[in-house]
């Protein structure tokens, strides 16, 4: 039985020559009712039509078939690869070359919409970065003209406008610092020091750093019930600890006043803890809880402003984490509250 999907050329046009030279050779001794005859016709025309038969398909369709395949292929094969393709390995079939070529149209569609969204990622944040950069340029800008223009000698608004001013600039300089640390990250430029640490510990740190921004709104900064027992994590202490900070001041930013942040700590199995920093804060809409590790991203832009900050602090935490290789996840409702998870790798002990 022969396979027709994985026939070679030649085998092909040997079965068709055969069949040639089969049916010549009974009509030749039908008409001639000679045996000699026919065996002559069946040899003769068999060969015959074996011979153009595997000429046409090796130098016309597989010569297509080649060239398909020299537009396709990311390599070039040396004269040595070429041989053994062609001499030693079996012929593809025209069905695997349709694989293939299918398979390779696919990636290329594949490429071509991840090479899309990154144009417009790309589009997206020279546009945030623009705007984020010209906010206290301006700002700076107006102020220092405003003084030379006469209020520099005014007493009453000279010094006010100078705190003002150095805000401004603060946050360009912060600003470009997070930018810097993106880079950075995104090069792999910035090494990951592991030792292990108590991760309850050092939340207690951040919590005592920020617990003057939390007084302010009247947010309480806990532990949650049951997670008290000391975890030993394998991590970047320092690393880790901004990304706390990071979670921390977001849920302090967005808390609601006289609300809580917690944080929670689970053993996911023998080699993982999972940290969690939830609040019963304002919350974030469904649609926008994918994009908030996006650098420049807001979900409240005009109000994210106002209160500060470079957005780039979840795209920070995002790097942070994926250098240690692990993941960060958000889940969030409007009105309810954000919990902000990470796994880390438990200290072996």
């Amino acid at each position: 039985m022969i396979n027709r999907k994985n026939i070679s050329p030649g085998r092909l046009a040997l079965v068709v020559s055969s069949i040639i030279a089969v049916v010549a050779a009974i009509l030749s001794y039908l008409y001639t009712s000679s045996v000699r005859y026919g065996i002559l016709s069946l040899l003769l025309l068999g060969l015959i039509s074996y011979g153009l038969i595997y000429y046409v398909l090796q130098e016309f369709i597989y010569r297509k078939v080649k060239l398909i395949y020299k537009f396709i292929s990311n390599t070039k094969a040396s004269q040595r690869e070429e041989f053994y393709n062609l001499e030693i390995l079996p012929q593809k079939t025209l069905e695997e070359v349709n694989d293939d070529v299918e398979k390779w149209a696919t990636d290329r569609k594949g490429e071509i919409e991840r090479l899309e969204s990154n144009e417009q990622f790309r589009k997206e944040f020279l546009m945030n970065l623009a705007h984020e950069l010209k906010t206290p340029i301006f700002a700076t800008q107006g102020y220092i003209d405003t003084l030379l223009d006469g209020a520099l000698h005014d007493n009453q608004v000279n010094e006010t406008f100078l705190q003002n001013a150095s805000k401004s600039i603060d946050r360009l300089a912060d600003l470009v610092n997070d930018l810097d640390v993106i880079s950075k990250f995104e090069s792999n430029r910035i090494p990951i020091h592991k030792r292990e640490f108590t991760i309850q510990e050092l939340v207690k740190d951040v919590y005592a750093e920020l617990s003057q921004k939390a007084s302010k709104k009247g947010i309480k900064l806990s532990i949650k019930k049951g997670c008290e027992s000391p975890l030993e994590v394998f991590a970047d202490n320092q690393k880790i600890k901004q990304v706390l900070i990071n979670l921390v001041e977001n849920s302090i930013k967005y808390g609601r006043e006289n609300g809580e942040t917690t944080a929670g700590f689970y053993e996911v199995d023998d080699k993982t803890i999972y940290i969690e920093i939830s609040d019963n804060g304002i919350g974030i809409a469904e649609e926008q809880v994918l994009r908030v590790f996006e650098r420049f991203f807001r979900t409240d832009s005009a109000r994210s402003r106002s209160d500060g900050g470079t957005g780039l602090g979840l795209a920070i935490v995002k790097h942070i984490i994926e250098a240690h290789n692990h993941t960060v996840v958000c889940r969030s409702t409007i009105d309810v509250g954000s919990s902000f998870g990470f796994t880390l790798d438990k200290a072996l002990r």
